[in-house]
């Protein structure tokens, strides 16, 4: 039972976020007349949950994994539901025209307007928390299967290199994962500069940070971007 959830979670994110990366090739297809549109759809965070989707729906379980695509997938429902689902069941000027029938429409409309704006309200009080926690949760699940490569467990280190390249991609597009390392890091810098902490201990610690920071600007693909465009261009 727990495997068919597993699977069946991973089968409806894929689904969800292949319907979204279709409608927005669509949309930039449409305004880029068909050039470059897959070159764009490359930095789409959408593209990568959906790899991510799949990776974890055909490697080992990491019910871990599950966790960060739950909290996204409420959000989704809520959008939708305000934007999609309550104008369909509720069209606007029908309702208008039903408020000027009678109180019947009246009360539909304001029943409308009334979950409209609670839902709206609820993604706006909430979104930054959640994304906070998404960032945290990813996080964790990088340790997670960092333990599970130390201890060789079968396919862990496949697991590790492909999320370990979507987290970097994650890093450099969002301002939520690069605030909670931050945080982290500081909570961390904090702990090891106790006395009591052996001078051996920090200069690992000095060393590992230096490491991952020198390994963050060297995949650091908007640095090169950058120095590409900032290069002059040659004479024709």
């Amino acid at each position: 039972m727990a495997t068919f959830t597993y699977r069946t979670a991973f089968v409806s994110a894929a689904v969800t976020y292949g319907i979204v990366v279709y409608k927005a090739f669509r949309a930039r297809a449409r305004q880029a007349k068909g050039q470059q549109a897959p070159i764009g759809m490359v930095a789409d965070e959408n593209v990568h949950y959906l790899i991510m989707a799949f990776v974890w729906l055909f490697s080992k379980q990491t019910p871990l994994a599950i966790l960060p695509f739950a909290v996204y997938s409420i959000f989704h429902v809520a959008t939708y539901t305000r934007s999609n689902l309550l104008p369909t069941l509720q069209p606007q000027p029908q309702a208008q025209q039903n408020q000027a029938s009678g109180a019947a429409g009246a009360n539909a409309v304001k029943a409308q307007s009334a979950l409209s704006e609670s839902i709206g309200r609820f993604v706006k009080d909430y979104y930054d928390m959640s994304m906070t926690l998404v960032a945290m949760l990813e996080i964790g699940l990088w340790f997670r299967l960092l333990g599970s490569a130390i201890l060789f467990q079968k396919g862990s280190w496949i697991q590790l290199i492909i999320y370990t390249i979507f987290f970097r991609v994650r890093h450099s597009q969002s301002n939520f994962v690069q605030h909670a390392i931050t945080n982290l890091v500081a909570r961390a810098d904090a702990q090891l500069a106790n006395q009591s902490t052996p001078p051996a201990v920090r200069q690992v610690w000095e060393q590992v940070k230096n490491t991952v920071r020198a390994g963050a600007e060297a995949t650091d693909i908007n640095r090169y971007v950058r120095q590409a465009q900032a290069q002059p261009k040659k004479a024709q």
